[in-house]
């Protein structure tokens, strides 16, 4: 019985060596490198064989005008770049019991225009019966299918020709083609492949739920992310209601648009105004409380940040921040205290950013000074005023991206009253916001409007 041949690869990036190494010599990562069986495949076994093709002119390629497949997902269809492009491969990604699956199945159910094939290798068709029940919808065209063996889906893709397949986790499909167990690096790679193959010379487009590892990244080959046309990231606090959709590589649209979504008892609900739900309600004015304009992707939301300032109660000046850089936080109390003046350095200070979402975006930077003065001094901030600008370490107020979206977005919510960076209304046309606009140049000029 002759031995049976096999390689390392690397769980990173799917590198391949024929010995073990500590060190990935392509991606970098240390302790990475698994050992795999390799199985030689003379011949291809999925989907059609294809013609032989030759090489074209740009001018001699003719396209087809077929349109996007509607999603019925607002936010699901602005993540795409405006729908489900026929023949592309979608993996969506996220840790375990964020929603990756309820929110494939929803779509699945609430899809009737479609044939849809829902392919599942982690639940049984009584466990699936239980959830689209829970979730609600018709489900006139959606069809379950619980196998994980890659031959027998695609024998069933082949007989029920769907419009739209789901698999759900691409993890837990295997070949029998390959003897390793399901989800190592060289089954990943493979059923991913005949998937792709399959979608393209069938115009087919399939959607592959993948697991996370503990680093964050998608399990499996790296490559993978690169094989398929459109990577998913759905993301969230798990002790939180909401859910961000934000496409991390997108052949067919825009890496800059996200979708949004709340977690409830019946499935995932599209949030269409996030701002109006991340502010607060309450009529009872506080200091410590402002409204800063942010951006998630290209689209504008409004979040309410929260200061608190104390006198330190143990001698050590607490720094503690949620959902905003800890880092920057100590950066722009140093440039009040140096630029503007304020002793801050025997006070605790924390700062929270409302609904329990992250932000990156610096344009909330002036917001945060303006929160920590307000608490310090115990005085209220106007709740008709709406605050975006980026600080400097020198204290000047910098300009901001797309700074025309949130003065609209400031508007269409009702304030009455924006602080900006005076450099960032070059051509801008003031004319045409209701709101008033308040340029300031300087972390000094902008506490006088703040606090006159």
């Amino acid at each position: 019985m002759s031995k049976q041949k096999s390689a390392f690869f690397c769980s990173n990036c799917g590198a391949e060596s024929t010995k073990w190494v500590g060190k990935c010599t392509s991606c970098g990562e240390w302790n990475t490198y698994i050992e795999e069986p390799v199985i030689k495949i003379k011949k291809s076994v999925y989907g059609k064989t294809r013609e032989a093709v030759i090489p074209k002119l740009v001018s001699e390629i003719s396209i087809s005008p077929e349109p996007r497949l509607n999603s019925k997902s607002v936010e699901l269809n602005r993540v795409l770049g405006g729908g489900i492009v026929p023949g592309s491969v979608i993996l969506i990604g996220g840790e375990p019991g964020i929603g990756k699956s309820t929110l494939m199945l929803q779509f699945s159910l609430r899809v009737n225009s479609y044939k849809i094939l829902y392919v599942s290798g982690e639940e049984s068709e009584q466990q699936l019966k239980l959830r689209a029940e829970r979730i609600g919808g018709k489900g006139e065209n959606c069809y379950m299918y619980c196998e994980s063996n890659l031959d027998n889906i695609l024998l069933q893709i082949d007989k029920l020709n769907p419009d739209i397949i789901i698999i759900d986790s691409i993890q837990t499909v295997q070949s029998e083609r390959v003897e390793s167990s399901p989800g190592s690096v060289v089954q990943v790679r493979e059923c991913t492949g005949a998937f792709i193959k399959y979608a393209k010379e069938n115009n087919k487009p399939f959607f592959l739920i993948g697991h996370i590892n503990k680093e964050g990244s998608i399990a499996g080959p790296k490559v993978l992310e690169h094989m398929v046309d459109t990577v998913l990231a759905f993301e969230g606090d798990l002790n939180n209601l909401y859910r961000i959709l934000r496409a991390t590589k997108n052949r067919f649209g825009s890496t800059s648009e996200i979708g949004i979504f709340e977690m409830q008892s019946t499935g995932l609900k599209e949030v269409p105004n996030p701002s109006d739900i991340l502010l607060s309600h309450t009529d009872e004015i506080l200091s410590g409380t402002v409204v800063a304009s942010t951006l998630e992707g290209i689209r504008p939301i409004l979040i309410e940040v929260q200061a608190l300032v104390s006198s330190a109660a143990y001698g050590i000046p607490q720094r503690s921040s949620t959902g905003f850089d800890t880092r920057r936080l100590g950066m722009l109390l140093a440039v009040l205290e140096k630029r503007a003046g304020f002793r801050l350095s025997a006070k605790d200070v924390f700062l929270n950013i409302a609904g329990g979402i992250k932000v990156s975006d610096p344009a909330i930077d002036l917001a945060v000074i303006a929160a920590v003065l307000s608490s310090d001094l115990d005085r209220p901030v106007s709740k008709s005023l709406c605050i975006a600008g980026e600080i400097g370490l020198t204290g000047e107020i910098r300009p901001v991206s797309r700074i025309e979206q949130r003065i609209s977005e400031a508007q269409k919510l009702g304030f009455k009253k924006m602080l900006i960076s005076k450099y960032g209304l070059k051509g801008i046309a003031l004319s045409k916001y209701s709101i008033q606009i308040i340029p300031v140049s300087k972390v000094e000029e902008a506490f006088k409007v703040l606090f006159h």
